[in-house]
Parts: C-alpha cells; structure tokens; sequence
C-alpha cells in the first residue's frame, strides 16, 4: 500500500520554487490526493524519478510533455469531482481509467 506524503514534504512544498514543472505536479498531485506510486504509473516513469520531480530535481525534456498531459488530466478530475481520490482503488481508477491519461 501506498505511503502517504509526510508532513515535512508537504510543509517543504511550501517554500518550493513553483516555477519548477515537478515542483508545480507535486502540488497538484497533493491536492488531488494521488500516490506517487500512481502518479509515476500515469506519467509512464519510476517513483524514485518523480520523487526527485517532486523535490525539484531535474526533468528530461522528454518527459515535459508527459507530464503536461498529465497534470491537465488530474486539473480536469478536480473540476470534474473525480479527485481528490478518497481512497487508494479510486485513485488507481483514475490513473487506469479509460484513456483518461493518453500519454
């Protein structure tokens, strides 16, 4: 089971720099309660790569637009009232629902 993000990481997000792309998915990903375990299945990448991500580590330019496809997917569950996921089985709905994330 996925562990929830801790206190410190969440207190750290912030004084981050939001001009950062992972800085900025870290955020939205907290607000919309998605697991890194799944937000690293979403965006086609490792946990450890988005854990870095998400302390404003580097990004290959690669993975941008990734990314990118993936955020507007989470901005759109938000406004859709699909996320924030209540739970770990909805937050892999999201993640896994059809063609939703379309990388």
């Amino acid at each position: 089971m996925p562990r929830p993000y801790s206190n410190g990481f969440v207190l750290g997000l912030d004084k981050a720099d939001d001009s950062i792309l992972g800085i900025q998915l870290a955020k939205l990903c907290l607000k919309a309660n998605l697991p890194i375990k799944y937000v690293a299945q979403g965006v086609g990448t490792s946990r450890m790569t988005v854990h870095s991500w998400f302390r404003g580590g580097p990004m290959k330019h690669q993975n941008h637009q990734k990314v990118i496809k993936f955020m507007d997917a989470v901005e759109q569950g938000l406004a859709d009232g699909v996320l924030p996921a209540n739970d770990i089985a909805s937050a892999i709905v999201f993640v896994e629902s059809d063609g939703r994330i379309q990388i």
